[in-house]
């Protein structure tokens, strides 16, 4: 096999490990998701970031009148999680914080 080869067979084995994890992240938002509709509550530490469990949050805090833009709300923050950009606005937000100039 050559290197070329063996390059494209890893790339092809870690999109296909991308893949799995994005499905497992999805039966998690959508399984906090209901919790949170059911007011049962929003679980910590299953692998959803901020923004998202914010917005799994502002559902639970609204029962029993959820909004269907807050649903809306929280699919968008988990689509932000998937393709990076929750990450990527943390990420300016703190380099914009320690590039303020003290005073």
């Amino acid at each position: 096999m050559s290197q070329h080869e063996r390059d494209r067979e890893r790339d092809r084995e870690r999109e296909q490990e991308r893949e799995r994890e994005q499905g497992r992240l999805r039966a998690v938002f959508e399984a906090v998701l209901a919790s949170a509709l059911a007011g049962r509550g929003v679980p910590t530490c299953v692998g959803l970031d901020m923004e998202t469990e914010d917005a799994l949050w502002a559902i639970e805090v609204a029962r029993p009148d959820v909004s269907p833009e807050l649903v809306a709300a929280a699919r968008r923050a988990f689509a932000g999680q998937l393709d990076g950009s929750n990450s990527a606005r943390e990420r300016e937000r703190i380099a914009r914080r320690f590039a303020a100039p003290e005073g």
